[in-house]
């Protein structure tokens, strides 16, 4: 990371001045999680969001701050885009649940689908990748998330069942750095035409060049709050040296911002970005909520103070007790900064 990617690093006591936690209802299930939760911070130059998922460690938790920081309190790279195009997701429903959720997406060319959901079986991902491919008609673009779920063997068998359907490429489809490299060798040799993207490989990774030394991926996913920040995830990119695709982690608008800083501060934009997951909460913080409209989002800069609904606070406040959990957890996150 340059030395340009590191913000300043305000106090606790500022950075809590106007902090207020939340918890924000889904619409539907979503790798096991039915809401979110949320530390809502405003800082000089914005709002910003500090949301590292509940069971991650401080120093976990310390890049997510990093990037809150960043967000309100110096703001983000010049855009080079002023949209950029996003796909649906669609999480590990039946295929009857298909047509419904993706109707929410307005106008997006691309889905992305949750596979290798604990208690499903391969023939429950065909049958959901099958129902997503007829609904997008065959210019559509497929392509599936397995958050490393799958064995080697077992990504090899799941690839080539889903193959068929013409996947755009399948995301983080083993744990294992060393299993993508040979997953992708596994499918040369099998003639099967399909990309490996790197997801948690990139953004929960000590090292994320590894996935470039070991050649395990075609395509990374990069995430701005686990980078520390956008400047800090377009040095990774520029590192890694292969096309990327910006994603989201069950943001707010507030928080998906920060994504679409990012996709619009990249050099080149090839793939659609997965930063559509606002659809999948059942209400939001902003005013205006930042979803897809004719499969692309705005590119507006930080949250000014208007922006964030003024009852949101109250509407979907957490609790004294989940408020001091928050405000614990983020002086913990700062004294590992600070350190």
């Amino acid at each position: 990371m340059t030395s340009e990617s590191v913000p300043p690093l305000p106090d606790v006591a500022e950075l809590l001045e106007h902090a207020y936690a939340v918890i924000v209802p889904l619409r539907t299930r979503f790798r096991g999680v039915t809401h979110r939760e949320a530390l809502l911070l405003r800082g000089p130059v914005g709002w910003a969001e500090f949301a590292p998922f509940v069971e991650y460690d401080d120093a976990e938790a310390s890049a997510w701050l990093a990037a809150a920081v960043e967000a309100g309190w110096v703001g983000w790279p010049a855009p080079r885009r002023d949209t950029v195009p996003v796909n649906a997701t669609l999480p590990a429903v039946g295929p009857e649940q298909v047509d419904d959720v993706l109707s929410r997406y307005d106008g997006c060319r691309t889905v992305k689908v949750k596979v290798a959901q604990a208690g499903q079986t391969l023939r429950d991902d065909v049958d959901r990748v099958a129902a997503a491919r007829s609904h997008l008609g065959p210019a559509g673009r497929v392509r599936v998330d397995a958050n490393g779920a799958w064995s080697l063997a077992d990504a090899r068998a799941a690839v080539a069942a889903l193959a068929p359907y013409d996947l755009e490429y399948v995301e983080q489809p083993c744990a294992a750095v060393e299993d993508l490299a040979r997953l992708r060798v596994a499918l040369a040799r099998a003639a099967l035409d399909v990309r490996v993207a790197a997801d948690e490989s990139i953004r929960r990774a000590r090292d994320p060049l590894r996935v470039k030394a070991l050649d395990a991926a075609d395509v990374v996913v990069v995430k701005v709050a686990p980078l520390r920040g956008v400047r800090a995830a377009l040095d990774v990119v520029a590192a890694v040296g292969l096309p990327a695709v910006v994603s989201s982690a069950l943001d707010t608008s507030v928080g998906m911002r920060a994504g679409v800083a990012l996709a619009a501060a990249l050099p080149d934009l090839p793939f659609d970005c997965g930063l559509g997951t606002v659809e999948l909460l059942a209400d939001d913080v902003t005013t205006t909520r930042l979803v897809p409209r004719g499969g692309f989002l705005p590119v507006s800069g930080a949250v000014r103070p208007d922006e964030v609904d003024a009852a949101a606070p109250a509407r979907l406040a957490a609790g004294a007790d989940r408020q001091r959990w928050w405000e614990e957890r983020l002086a913990r996150a700062h004294a590992v900064l600070a350190g």
